[in-house]
């Protein structure tokens, strides 16, 4: 399986870079990770936010793998702990799809985009930096592939 992380929002901070690229190669082994980028929506003065969200939305569903397993971060999804995770991360596994993980804009996710989801996946009540949630997310993945190989990575 692979996986691709699909997100709305270009050119992270360095940092944010640095971290994510360091847990896509620690889990190279376990789950192949590609980042897509999805250019953002125009938003300012005069426009239409709903514009920039249903635009958004279309480059994402056009980034979607054939047949994927779609899940959407949300914070309306289902929040994981880490074993959870780690049982739905052998789940998707048992499916024999690609995966594909979908973080949208600074409003979050268009209708489409949420109806073609088959789940959705919240990393709990805060309200996280979309260019923090790549970070996260793939720290999360490792730590759940991690925990399925009984790598030491994760200490409960």
């Amino acid at each position: 399986m692979k996986a691709r992380l699909i997100a709305v929002g270009e050119r992270p901070p360095a940092w944010v870079a640095e971290g994510f690229a360091e847990y896509r190669k620690r889990l190279s082994h376990w789950l192949p990770l590609e980042l897509v980028e999805i250019e953002p929506g125009l938003r300012g003065k005069g426009r239409d936010p709903a514009r920039a969200i249903q635009d958004e939305g279309a480059r994402v569903l056009a980034a979607l793998p054939k047949s994927a397993q779609v899940v959407a971060l949300d914070g309306r999804g289902r929040a994981h702990g880490s074993q959870q995770l780690a049982q739905r991360l052998e789940h998707w596994r048992g499916l024999g799809r690609d995966l594909a993980l979908l973080i949208g804009g600074p409003e979050g996710h268009a209708e489409e985009v949420q109806a073609r989801a088959d789940e959705r996946w919240s990393l709990g009540p805060l309200t996280l930096p979309h260019m923090l949630v790549r970070l996260v997310a793939a720290e999360q993945l490792y730590r759940a592939a991690a925990m399925l190989a009984n790598h030491p990575y994760h200490r409960a």
